[in-house]
């Protein structure tokens, strides 16, 4: 640091972002942001808008859902920034100067990229940190691309001896053959490879429907996973990096319940706009099937090579098989998100856990080294 070791540690928070989640990640900053202890942290919003624009966002714009509306960043929620990706300075630059903005974009320690989905989660902007030298939370830019795209989460997990369902990976342009359709039989859901927060998602439970599934999915991204449908219990885990070098840490279970609102699967509108949901939490799982999930959820975590964070969902079939979903690295962080809830019912209430991560991110610092 450039300045005394005594001051406050200042911590960039950015969300917003280009992605289809982009309302979801300034929710889950406005939790980030109000659980900074403002002892030990000087908190620097940075929005990203849906154009990528970045701006000094002011405490004007509630990162709260209100009306069932979520929120929104623009170029007019406060100052146009950048960051450089210029190792010898953490200076984030005013591109509009106005008086104070100097002092409030001074030095920052460590980013917090509080961004879902494309270019945020995808190792874009961690890239863009690397380059930059910063500090940051959460997973490289190896493992959040790997996280990121289903296709090579699946891969990945295989070859660690993790189980996955039966899938089939469509490029653009290619069409699921009979073949596929006969070994994965129905249902089968359909879903962009690289994108969150169930946007862009199908059930089909008839072939007649696959087309319209397809193109949905292509719209977002046009690679597309058709996996087959598993009937089980839908169980999360969150891990933690281990502190001081320590081994990877997991949470206690949660399993989630759609039980109203005639919702096909846990989709965007059943975890953010309504109440449809019921959670378990812990998991009303055996201890020995407890034991199996988490142990496979640190091997998820290692498989890709992630750090900071993650959140681990799994499918537990009756018969006691689990198979892995998906992995997330930066995963629903408002106060309320299943992340959080499962690590504060573990003993890690919300403030500490983000002062954990933040601490985590400047002991490991940046680069591969």
């Amino acid at each position: 640091m450039s300045e005394s070791s005594q001051r406050k540690i200042r911590v960039a928070v950015v969300f917003g972002g280009r992605s289809t989640e982009h309302g979801v990640s300034c929710v889950s900053a406005g939790s980030i942001l109000g659980a900074l202890d403002p002892d030990e942290y000087e908190a620097v919003p940075v929005g990203i808008t849906r154009e990528g624009r970045w701006v000094l966002a002011s405490g004007e714009n509630p990162l709260a859902i209100e009306g069932g509306a979520m929120p929104e960043i623009t170029a007019a929620s406060g100052q146009a920034v950048v960051l450089p990706a210029d190792p010898t300075s953490h200076d984030l630059v005013v591109l509009e100067p106005a008086e104070g903005a100097a002092a409030a974009l001074a030095e920052v320690d460590v980013v917090f990229p509080a961004l879902h989905g494309a270019y945020g989660e995808d190792g874009t902007i961690q890239g863009l940190l690397e380059m930059a030298g910063i500090p940051y939370v959460g997973a490289n830019v190896f493992a959040s691309a790997a996280a990121m795209d289903k296709e090579f989460t699946k891969k990945l997990a295989a070859a660690e001896g993790i189980p996955v369902g039966p899938y089939v990976v469509l490029r653009n342009g290619q069409e699921l053959t009979q073949a596929d359709r006969d070994r994965l039989g129905l249902p089968v859901f359909v879903k962009p490879s690289r994108a969150g927060s169930s946007f862009g998602i199908s059930k089909v439970n008839n072939w007649d429907d696959f087309d319209a599934a397809l193109a949905k999915a292509r719209a977002i991204d046009p690679k597309v996973l058709v996996e087959a449908g598993i009937v089980g219990r839908e169980v999360e885990c969150g891990v933690l990096e281990g502190e001081a070098g320590g081994q990877p840490e997991a949470s206690v279970l949660a399993e989630i319940r759609v039980v109203a609102g005639g919702h096909e699967f846990y989709d965007f509108e059943a975890k953010y706009l309504g109440d449809d949901c019921e959670y378990d939490l812990p998991a009303n799982l055996s201890p020995e099937l407890t034991a199996r999930v988490r142990d496979l959820a640190v091997r998820t975590f290692t498989a890709l090579d992630c750090a900071g964070l993650g959140r681990v969902d799994f499918f537990v079939t009756a018969d006691g098989e689990v198979y892995l979903n998906e992995i997330n690295t930066m995963p629903g962080f408002t106060s309320t998100s299943m992340f959080p809830r499962m690590w504060a019912a573990s003993g890690l209430e919300y403030p500490k856990l983000v002062s954990r991560l933040i601490r985590t991110a400047l002991r490991r610092g940046t680069g591969l080294h």
